[in-house]
């Protein structure tokens, strides 16, 4: 049997559970991961998102192009981020896990961003840009939506249900 896997905000006012293990755990060395975390680094485990769901009333979303960064309203802890072309996967920040020391990345991805004087001595595969594949754009009719627990700009579904 897998165990649930819990997590959640600095205040406690979101909290998030995935029934399954993670699909991916890495590293990522990007400027706008760095710009969401305020952290030289941010790693991240990916869940599919049926497998995820959300406790509490406070979780905020912030959009920038095809990615939504969900975090708490109250605390402003990063929790999480969504992006349209991986349709139904959800990738949390390991920090915001309870026990973070459970998942180890598997990879660096966005090195050539990396921070110079950041150095992480270990091997793991190392990409130029991201870990995980995404096509170049989304179509409308591709099917490939947001989460219902992270939905998009005007009316965002919060994980009580209601509407923003």
């Amino acid at each position: 049997m897998t165990a649930v896997h819990t997590g959640g905000c600095r205040c406690g006012a979101v909290r998030f559970e995935a029934s399954a293990e993670p699909h991916h755990v890495s590293y990522c060395h990007c400027g706008d991961c760095r710009r969401a975390s305020g952290a030289p680094v941010s790693a991240f485990v990916g869940f599919m998102t049926e497998q995820v769901a959300f406790t509490g009333k406070a979780l905020k979303m912030f959009e920038n192009g095809p990615v939504t960064r969900s975090f708490c309203g109250i605390c402003g802890s990063p929790i999480a981020y969504v992006d349209e072309r991986l349709a139904d996967q959800i990738y949390f920040m390991l920090g915001a896990m309870d026990m973070p020391a459970y998942f180890k990345p598997t990879h660096h991805a966005y090195v050539r961003e990396q921070l110079p004087f950041l150095h992480m001595p270990d091997d793991l595969p190392r990409h130029l840009k991201t870990s995980v594949p995404r096509p170049a754009s989304v179509q409308e009719s591709s099917g490939a939506q947001r989460p219902s627990s992270v939905q998009r700009s005007a009316s965002v579904q919060r994980p009580d249900g209601t509407q923003s």
